[in-house]
């Protein structure tokens, strides 16, 4: 009997060693991100989504359709469940709630940097005040130490498709209802959200789009948006939680977040 006991405790350890991690009491869904009692989004998802989602892509239909010619939502192609538990606010402040991050102002040219215990950025986090300019709002993404957040990002998955002569890298963030970052443009990636919603707003590189550099998404979708002519209006769609966005190379976007957010990018440089 003693030596079954034994065996059964062995079991018992390496299961809970192997085991995947499972969301705590108030995790479930939202990973505790969403505070209860909040108020709602200010801003509801778009009428109708003018981006293309696919769940059975393949990499040569990537390539021919989409990967230099116009974004694309992409389903299904990885299992994230790992990563997603372990972003769960109660799992993030237990691992990382020490460290400093660097906070970025969510304008187009992100001037300002300024740097911040995570635990009291992920406290301080609420809605967007709309009339707020993008050089007055911090937002964590892209300045992400490696080396001490490489416990959590080598449980990622990153979309199976690459570009020829492109190294991807990761930026990982968190944001606030109603926050986001205003119209700039760079190099292809993939964004995914772990986490809440993230609207995107995207124009091709010969269309530069009407925006003030300095205010922020809410603003823009408040103040200009409303006014574009059908013709003039952005490609636009709500990202939820398990989908990623494809962008190609030089194409504007902006983004918003439509609830408390976890996102990460892996940026194709």
């Amino acid at each position: 009997m003693a030596r079954w006991r034994g065996h059964s405790l062995l079991l018992l350890v390496l299961w809970t060693l192997t085991a995947p991690a499972q969301p705590g009491p108030g995790e479930e869904g939202d990973g505790g991100w969403q505070r209860r009692g909040a108020a709602p989004a200010a801003v509801a998802e778009e009428e109708r989504c003018t981006v293309e989602r696919r769940a059975d892509l393949s990499y040569a239909e990537f390539v021919q359709h989409y990967a230099f010619s116009r974004p694309v939502i992409l389903q299904g192609l990885t299992d994230n469940s790992r990563f997603r538990a372990l972003c769960s606010r109660k799992r993030l402040l237990a691992s990382f709630g020490d460290n400093v991050i660097r906070l970025s102002t969510a304008n187009t040219y992100s001037y300002q940097k300024v740097d911040l215990l995570f635990q009291e950025y992920v406290e301080q986090l609420h809605p967007q005040d709309p009339t707020s300019l993008g050089n007055n709002t911090l937002y964590f993404f892209g300045d992400n130490n490696f080396t001490e957040w490489a416990s959590l990002f080598r449980h990622y998955i990153p979309p199976p498709f690459g570009l020829l002569g492109t190294t991807p890298a990761y930026s990982f963030g968190i944001a606030g209802t109603g926050s986001g970052v205003p119209f700039h443009w760079h190099g292809p990636g993939f964004s995914e959200v772990i986490y809440g919603r993230k609207r995107w707003f995207l124009y091709p590189p010969e269309k530069t789009p009407e925006f003030h550099p300095n205010k922020t998404t809410l603003a823009w979708l408040q103040d200009t948006y409303p006014a574009l002519a059908p013709s003039a209006r952005p490609l636009e769609c709500t990202i939820q939680a398990g989908e990623v966005l494809y962008f190609p190379d030089r194409w504007w976007h902006a983004t918003l977040n439509l609830d408390t957010s976890v996102f990460i990018s892996t940026f194709l440089s």
